[in-house]
């Protein structure tokens, strides 16, 4: 992809689950663009892995967080304020999913499911809009999923937590938007991550998935990180509440 600026330099962004995967390639691309950038992420091994692979330097802040615990979100986001002193914008990247089904599921597998999806960006984006708020300018970017709206097997319960998370963000939208900050929603397709290779390195599996995509391939983490960008950017400054399907076109047949 030819390079793409988005005016982002100097900019403060902290993405959650930045250790792998698409978050990683949105740290790595943020850096690229002149951004500060903070990570976090539950274990320590994988976020010094991920520190010493973007080689940030100064512009860099790697905090272990688990974005379920109030505690380490209050945390997160006190030491990125002391750190590079704002917070312009918050990418909710963490997601999870434990093959199950609805019916047969234990409550506390529920629980995991939802907390670490949907309670983690609630969270996060509680915390950021506080922030936000005072500046008065703030964008918060969370990543959903297909998912969300069409109904697939061993995906239930991760399908039920991305839904209300873009509710939430149509309804923070709504609540921020007095104070200049937006909120927006990017809702790929299965994408080649760590996150979903039980699905993508089947090959017959792999056939039945994309069969349903128009464009006949799954995604990239580079087909989400640049609409993420372009929603923090100064060019979305008035899109908001909107969540961007990212699919190569199934929601559309």
């Amino acid at each position: 992809m030819a390079s793409i600026s988005y005016g982002l330099e100097g900019n403060v962004v902290v993405v959650t689950g930045g250790s792998r995967g698409i978050g990683l390639d949105l740290a790595r691309t943020l850096l690229a663009e002149g951004a500060r950038v903070v990570i976090c992420g539950r274990k320590q091994a994988g976020l010094d892995a991920a520190a010493a692979e973007l080689d940030g330097g100064d512009r860099l802040l790697a905090i272990p967080a688990h974005v379920a615990r109030e505690a380490d979100v209050d945390r997160l986001f006190d030491q990125t304020v002391a750190h590079f002193g704002r917070v312009d914008a918050l990418v909710n990247n963490v997601g999870m999913n434990l093959i199950t089904g609805v019916v047969d599921a234990e409550p506390a597998l529920f629980s995991k499911i939802v907390d670490s999806n949907l309670t983690g960006t609630w969270l996060c984006s509680r915390k950021a809009a506080q922030l936000m708020r005072e500046q008065k300018a703030g964008r918060i970017v969370s990543i959903t999923s297909i998912a969300a709206r069409r109904a697939a097997p061993f995906m239930g319960i991760y399908g039920i937590a991305k839904a209300a998370i873009e509710m939430m963000t149509r309804t923070l939208a709504q609540e921020l938007a007095p104070f200049n900050v937006q909120v927006n929603a990017v809702a790929p397709c299965m994408v080649r991550t760590g996150f979903s290779q039980p699905f993508w390195s089947n090959d017959d599996l792999l056939k039945e998935i994309v069969r349903a995509i128009p464009m006949g391939r799954i995604a990239e983490t580079v087909d989400v990180v640049h609409p993420v960008l372009f929603l923090c950017s100064p060019g979305a400054g008035f899109i908001t509440g909107q969540i961007l399907m990212v699919d190569g076109g199934a929601s559309a047949v």
